[in-house]
């Protein structure tokens, strides 16, 4: 199975990173959203990402037009119908993405894959409102997509071997190395990663230190790169509550209980940098 075109649904952080990486490995690439400012954002993004690697010395101007120059945008799915490879990269909600694979079903070639960048939610049951169940894959790109080196790959109950083959290919010519997880509610990284993002949130909410503290215990205890509450501002509150609902719903054990005080942040609007203020504030852009 031999994947040339690549389209990505969604232009946001994780598709137009899915959609720069794709368009940087040589595919020929299709974005779509709902709207031409969401596209125009997507592109603003691509161009602001390349210009910063021009400036680097990375990659030269040239290259950057060249880049640019292969990816396609379009306001319905349509844009997408020849492709090989059609990545899912929506926002982390159930009945978005049942609804844009029923879509995409009737609008793509007949042998075209699609994947779905989910970072929790079942395959299996998103392959099932497709009508090619076996030629579904959880694709988990991390962010931010041009920097991160992982590609989480997740098979369905129905996913064929071809399939599975087709995609890992297409993810380590993009520069990623894969792993492989079982289908179950947050796979390997965020069935680890949410649960000490929200425990870091059960603990400013029990006042057990603040959230200078917390993030400077876990960044210089554990040696990583930012602590918590950082991350959690980086992803996004919303997301983070949104796999964690998952988590708790899917493996119904209390452990995976979003903390009331994440719930109450997202209520208020406080989804992170993205909005401006999440555990920490922003300045405006």
């Amino acid at each position: 199975m031999s994947i040339v075109r690549i389209g990505v649904v969604g232009a946001g952080q994780m598709g137009n990173g899915i959609a720069q990486v794709a368009a940087a490995a040589g595919y020929s690439v299709t974005v779509s959203d709902v709207s031409q400012a969401a596209l125009d954002r997507g592109l603003s993004t691509v161009n602001g990402s390349l210009g910063r690697l021009v400036k680097k010395g990375t990659i030269d101007e040239a290259t950057a037009t060249a880049l640019v120059g292969r990816i396609r945008w379009g306001t319905t799915a349509d844009i997408h119908g020849d492709g090989d490879l059609v990545i899912e990269a929506a926002t982390e909600n159930v009945a978005l993405k049942y609804k844009i694979f029923e879509e995409l079903s009737n609008v793509v070639q007949e042998g075209a894959i699609l994947a779905t960048n989910t970072s929790s939610i079942s395959v299996t049951a998103i392959a099932a409102h497709s009508n090619r169940p076996e030629r579904v894959m959880g694709m988990h790109f991390m962010n931010p997509v041009p920097l991160m080196q992982l590609v989480e790959l997740i098979r369905g109950m129905a996913t064929t071997d071809e399939t599975y083959d087709a995609v890992k290919t297409a993810a380590e010519k993009m520069g990623k190395t894969t792993t492989l997880s079982r289908d179950i509610p947050g796979f390997i990284a965020n069935r680890i990663l949410m649960p000490y993002i929200n425990e870091a949130a059960q603990a400013l909410y029990e006042g057990i230190g603040t959230r200078e503290d917390i993030d400077t215990t876990m960044k210089l205890g554990t040696n990583v790169p930012m602590g918590p509450l950082t991350l959690a501002d980086f992803i996004g509150l919303d997301t983070c509550l949104a796999i964690m609902e998952v988590l708790h719903g899917g493996l119904g054990d209390s452990k995976y209980r979003p903390s009331p005080l994440l719930r109450k942040y997202v209520e208020a609007g406080w989804l992170g940098r993205k909005s401006g203020r999440g555990f920490y504030t922003y300045a405006a852009k």
